[in-house]
């Protein structure tokens, strides 16, 4: 099982139970105040970062004492498996914004995807050969030179075909970057009126079945 939270911007927690007695805390992409929002008290024993800009690096915020990915490779940590997968901030192969690690992370059974700050437009075969199968994704939809917009996001979804899409790196009533609102990705996907939850969870069981998807919008 899995409990994933939204922090706002590309920040999550997720925490996966990975047998009856073991745990284990993933933070990805930790944001600063200049965002103008507000991190809420993190702990992580797994620590990830996309790339190196103010809104995805805050590792000093982070309580414990994580063990930090900051780029591709293949990881075990506490019984969870994660694959770095090298992307671009940019679709002019990293020239105007630089890297971008996409990052696959397997436990308890559930695969999830985390696309970091994609500026790709479509994902090459070698980067979905090593995606492979996912379960949750979460893709960044605010465009506005940041990132992918709505309908890029649209294509790179149909490309990785997950169970569960949840939309991140969007306009927030806090936040200083200028991005689309979520509401503009949601008609893109024709799904106008889903309703933002404070957290999912996420069972193998209770996995959408094959050839379908949902769509959910967490609340930082």
């Amino acid at each position: 099982m899995a409990k994933i939270y939204w922090a706002g911007q590309s920040c999550f927690q997720i925490s996966v139970s990975t047998s009856k007695d073991h745990s284990a805390d993933i933070v990805i992409d930790p944001f600063d105040e200049a965002t103008g929002l507000k991190l809420p008290s993190l702990s992580a024993d797994i620590l990830l970062v996309t790339h190196d800009h103010h809104d995805h690096n805050n590792i000093k915020d982070i309580k414990g004492t994580p063990f930090v990915i900051q780029g591709p490779g293949e990881y075990e940590v506490k019984e969870v498996f994660i694959q770095g997968i090298p992307s671009f901030h940019d679709d002019v192969n990293g020239k105007e914004k630089g890297q971008n690690t996409i990052y696959m992370i397997e436990a308890e059974g559930l695969r999830f995807c985390h696309l970091g700050d994609l500026g790709q437009k479509q994902l090459t075969d070698e980067q979905l050969e090593k995606i492979d199968k996912v379960d949750v994704l979460m893709i960044p939809v605010g465009g506005e030179g940041y990132t992918i917009d709505s309908s890029a996001a649209q294509k790179v979804i149909g490309q990785i075909e997950p169970k569960i899409i949840i939309p991140m790196h969007y306009a927030l009533p806090k936040s200083k970057a200028k991005l689309d609102d979520v509401s503009k990705f949601l008609k893109t996907m024709g799904k106008p009126s889903v309703v933002p939850v404070d957290k999912l969870v996420v069972k193998d069981s209770t996995l959408p079945k094959e050839g379908q998807v949902e769509i959910v919008v967490l609340q930082p």
